[in-house]
């Protein structure tokens, strides 16, 4: 009687073949859950609601637009709604045709371009200065900046400020007083604490590399979505800002668009007001003055709604990236 050791590996023989070719393996579809009532009455809801607010934001614009190159006594009666009524550009003629449009147009340009590139620089490079943990103070200057959101000197000490620096009349009366936005520096500093660890700066400083270098080299292309953001948000602020300019500029060759903008609507609603002989009637001069309140809106708008469409997706991924944590 023969037994077979306890150890002995067990061979698998292959099966036998049949001689027929192997039968292709046909996929398992798994079936999709079916969408509830419910859940299509959710879909059209929120679709509806959706396309509403879609509707309300872009419509406005439009009318704007038609409304500009549309005869005000149709705008008035309501018959401008699709399409312009009475196609006229004596709006943007009269705009055009005033030599200080584009001087303004430069203007706005330059001070847009120096404060955005200032506010970028100084929010940057204070917001990862105040990353760093091993900076003496860091929690004081935190404070400091902080209260500066809830405690403002006023209009009076802020002129006086801006006087004694001998800035007024100047473009630094533009740029500086406001280019430190404490909101932008709070989400910029939340960025490089939460995005640029110690133990990178470590690493590097091991290969040589000084706290400038290290800030050149490395945070700053780790940090371009955070930069796209900020130079958005100061893009739209410093384009649409003229207060400033209000205030702290005489010279009306430097004023920025929006001022230009302003006097020529003061202007023209003036001339309808006092029915000037260079016009045929007070109906005219109501007429054109319509026609240039809203070309001015197209002119100083066109500029960011041209822009912005090509920055949003860095401006998501930013504000993302840059959220305050708790």
């Amino acid at each position: 009687m023969t037994s077979t050791a306890p150890h002995d590996p067990v061979v698998a023989t292959p099966p036998a073949s049949t001689g027929r070719a192997p039968q292709a393996v046909t996929p398992v579809r798994r079936r999709l859950p079916k969408i509830g009532t419910a859940d299509r009455a959710h879909d059209v809801v929120v679709g509806t609601v959706l396309v509403l607010a879609i509707a309300a934001i872009l419509y406005p614009l439009y009318f704007i637009v038609i409304a500009s190159v549309s005869e005000p006594s149709a705008i008035l009666n309501g018959d401008v709604w699709l399409w312009p009524q009475g196609f006229t550009l004596d709006g943007y003629a009269r705009i055009l045709s005033d030599p200080g449009i584009l001087r303004g147009f430069g203007n706005s340009l330059l001070y847009t371009t120096l404060a955005t590139l200032v506010s970028v620089t100084v929010i940057l490079c204070g917001a990862y200065a105040l990353s760093r943990k091993d900076l003496y103070g860091r929690k004081f200057f935190t404070l400091l900046f902080i209260i500066t959101m809830f405690i403002d000197g006023g209009l009076i000490a802020r002129y006086l400020v801006v006087q004694d620096l001998g800035m007024l009349n100047t473009i630094w009366a533009v740029i500086l007083p406001g280019a430190v936005g404490v909101w932008n520096l709070i989400i910029a500093r939340s960025f490089f604490e939460s995005n640029v660890p110690d133990e990178l700066r470590d690493a590097a400083q091991l290969d040589g590399a000084n706290d400038f270098r290290f800030f050149a080299r490395i945070v700053l292309p780790l940090s371009k979505p955070l930069i796209a953001l900020m130079v958005m948000i100061h893009l739209v602020a410093n384009w649409n800002a003229f207060f400033d300019a209000l205030i702290f500029l005489d010279d009306e060759r430097m004023y920025p668009l929006q001022l230009v903008l302003r006097n020529v609507l003061i202007q023209s609603e003036v001339t309808a007001a006092g029915g000037s002989g260079a016009l045929d009637s007070y109906a005219a001069a109501q007429r054109l003055g319509e026609l240039i309140k809203y070309g001015m809106i197209v002119i100083s708008s066109a500029p960011l709604l041209i822009a912005l469409p090509f920055m949003q997706k860095h401006f998501t991924k930013g504000a993302l990236l840059g959220a305050v944590k708790s």
